[in-house]
């Protein structure tokens, strides 16, 4: 027996892995985190929140905007990204 599972779902996964990913790195070499707070495939948005030392930190701009979603787009170019 074959599940079917929904695509949105799948894509939700993919990107929540990623996101891991990203926050594993920036965890380990900076004290901050980032994790994915909502998906909307229809909107193809992906809302996501900085944490640790990533509170109040001047570049955190640049490290949502350039490196998470940056990277986010590298893979799926269809999201956009936003922090919450």
């Amino acid at each position: 027996m074959v599940i079917s599972v929904p695509s949105s779902d799948l894509k939700a996964e993919r990107i929540q892995a990623l996101l891991d990913n990203l926050s594993a790195y920036i965890e380990q070499y900076h004290g901050g985190s980032v994790e994915m707070v909502d998906f909307d495939e229809v909107q193809q948005l992906v809302k996501v929140r900085l944490g640790g030392a990533c509170l109040g930190c001047p570049l955190s701009p640049m490290t949502l905007h350039g490196w998470v979603e940056g990277t986010l787009k590298q893979f799926f170019p269809e999201i956009k990204v936003i922090a919450e």
